[in-house]
């Protein structure tokens, strides 16, 4: 788990680092509750109907990691309750896969964090050859190992390695910021720009 992104809701981090860093709305928590997470992402590239580059990370991924899954398959599982077991207890923090899981009632019983596409009952092969450590493509996020992915309820958000340090820094200060303001601050401050953009686009009701 990176610690120092744990307290950082992804909706902070979307207004800082914008759409381009966000996932899109089909990779989300697979079970109610689940807690936010964020690590270093250990990436892996899965040919369609293969999961083998996924089952071998899990024996590779350092604790913390959020394993990361390019797959982009949506007819085979990529992982079941054992792999998921494995990995929570091996230290995974969670898998973020552009694909689907299965034994969904096991994953969610054992509390282990997993966004992805869905749910499917049947698995896939592990006959190819796919990656670790590349660039990987996952909800329509470019995701690069190392970059901190912290995903929670309302999405995943990949923020760049090389903008660990400036964003965490931003989104501290606007944590912060959006702490110390009362609600009748904010509505009031909300008002004003609400009408000024309402007059600029020429609505006078």
């Amino acid at each position: 788990m990176d610690h120092d992104f744990a307290d950082i809701p992804t909706t902070t981090l979307a207004d800082l680092l914008g759409r381009a860093q966000v996932m899109d709305i089909g990779v989300r928590p697979l079970w109610a509750g689940m807690p936010r997470v964020a690590g270093p992402a250990f990436t892996v590239r899965c040919p369609p109907g293969d999961n083998l580059m996924l089952h071998a990370a899990i024996y590779r991924a350092a604790p913390g990691d959020v394993v990361v899954v390019e797959s982009g398959d949506l007819d085979h599982a990529l992982a079941g309750g054992n792999v998921c077991a494995v990995a929570q207890r091996r230290g995974v923090a969670a898998f973020v896969a552009d694909g689907l899981i299965r034994d969904l009632g096991e994953v969610r019983e054992a509390g282990f964090p997993v966004f992805a596409r869905g749910v499917i009952p049947i698995p896939g092969a592990k006959r190819a050859l796919g990656s670790h450590g590349g660039e990987v493509r996952c909800g329509g996020v470019l995701v690069a190992a190392g970059d901190v992915v912290v995903a929670d309820e309302e999405g995943v958000v990949a923020v760049p390695a090389a903008r660990r340090e400036e964003t965490l820094a931003a989104a501290r200060a606007k944590l912060a910021k959006e702490a110390a303001e009362t609600l009748d601050e904010w509505e009031a401050a909300h008002r004003a720009k609400i009408e000024k953009a309402l007059s600029e686009v020429g609505f006078t009701a």
